[in-house]
């Protein structure tokens, strides 16, 4: 009995190569791009070990626990690293990361996160790029949680090494990845003589054995099924315009906000500033005396299938997350999320308007949805 699954003809390395294009396509870019095997922190690791090592100095933003753990590869391969710590509650600036370079004008490595939704929020990548480039240093992305709910250009932004994942707003699988690497961030690979080889870590094996190679023979058998739901993932985005995908992300971030500021129960928005808060997931701050955690996992006993989450860590008694990415970008996801939240607030004593929440996320889709038909 043959399955759809299981009984698959081998992935070729034509075809594979054809999905890495695509990946390109999407990010704008004319850089070697790497589809790699496995969830977005193995290039994510494997990208700071391989250019980073004793006698790197390194800024790294930290707006969220991915900035945190960042700092401790990097110091474990050895660099000097400098801490630029952000509120969790705010983007850090580009005016912040000069005055780091003025304070450290040896550093030649920046680490970023783009959006972080594990806080809500989201750094202004084009902006802090251009601040990159006047140093000179080498740039690193994490890209996982913004593609596809915002811009990502690491060409235009001057990003040497720029991550992906497809699990958030492209809506597709986890096991799999990418990243994009420009020639000096190769040349600081090749130069690095702690950079991981013969490893499943090593990029660098990746580019002699594939990229070097012509992309004619794969070094290792490919995530088959990852492969092709990424490529499935790929047409989708492809299909209806990479546009209408950030703009339905966008208008689910701005109805989440407004929605919930309506329904009240002391429930705010996490991230202060609208303009500083990313369109892949947002982020509520619970009142006084309530438990994040707690008051999620009543709103799902409502709602199993709403989009919620309690923040990880210490941000676990402080914060809600509304994941609407990918599939759950939508105003139905939004609306059953803020209505799931309400029913747990309401329970506690605490005065909800779920009727204003549901005009205010109406509202909220409508304007984004009238702003893009403008535009």
């Amino acid at each position: 009995m043959t399955h759809p699954f299981l009984d698959l003809p081998p992935l070729s390395a034509q075809r594979f190569a054809a999905i890495e294009d695509r990946v390109a396509r999407l990010l704008g870019t004319r850089q070697d791009v790497l589809v790699t095997q496995g969830e977005a922190l193995l290039p994510l690791e494997g990208a700071i070990r391989a250019a980073a090592g004793p006698g790197t100095v390194a800024l790294n933003v930290i707006t969220g626990p991915y900035g945190q753990t960042f700092g401790s590869w990097l110091r474990d391969a050895g660099a000097t690293v400098h801490d630029l710590c952000v509120p969790f509650h705010t983007a850090v600036t580009a005016e912040q990361v000069r005055e780091a370079f003025a304070a450290h004008p040896e550093i030649d490595f920046m680490s970023l996160v783009h959006a972080e939704a594990a806080t809500g929020n989201t750094n202004p990548v084009a902006e802090i790029g251009e601040v990159v480039r006047e140093q000179g240093a080498l740039f690193y992305l994490d890209a996982v949680a913004s593609v596809g709910a915002e811009p990502v250009l690491p060409d235009d932004w001057g990003v040497d090494l720029c991550v992906i994942g497809a699990q958030k707003a492209m809506g597709g699988p986890a096991g799999v990845s990418a990243i994009s690497v420009s020639a000096r961030a190769w040349a600081r690979m090749a130069a690095n003589p702690h950079a991981p080889r013969r490893s499943y870590l090593s990029l660098l094996d990746w580019k002699e054995r594939w990229l070097d190679a012509g992309r004619t023979a794969l070094p290792h058998a490919p995530a088959q099924l990852e492969m092709l739901a990424l490529e499935a993932c790929l047409e989708r985005i492809e299909s209806v315009g990479l546009d209408a995908v950030t703009a339905r992300h966008r208008g689910a971030a701005l109805a989440s906000r407004a929605g919930a500021v309506a329904l009240g129960g002391g429930l705010e928005p996490y991230v202060y500033e609208e303009r500083e808060a990313a369109p892949v997931a947002t982020t509520l701050r619970v009142p006084s005396g309530v438990i994040a955690s707690e008051l999620v996992a009543r709103a799902l006993e409502s709602d199993p299938g709403a989009p919620l989450a309690a923040g990880g860590g210490a941000l676990s008694r402080e914060m809600i997350r509304v994941n609407h990415y990918g599939p759950d970008a939508t105003p139905d996801a939004v609306r059953r999320s803020l209505a799931a939240l309400g029913t747990a607030l309401a329970e506690r004593g605490l005065a909800v308007d779920p009727a204003a929440a549901r005009r205010a996320v109406a509202r909220a889709w409508g304007e984004a949805a009238g702003s893009r038909a403008v535009a």
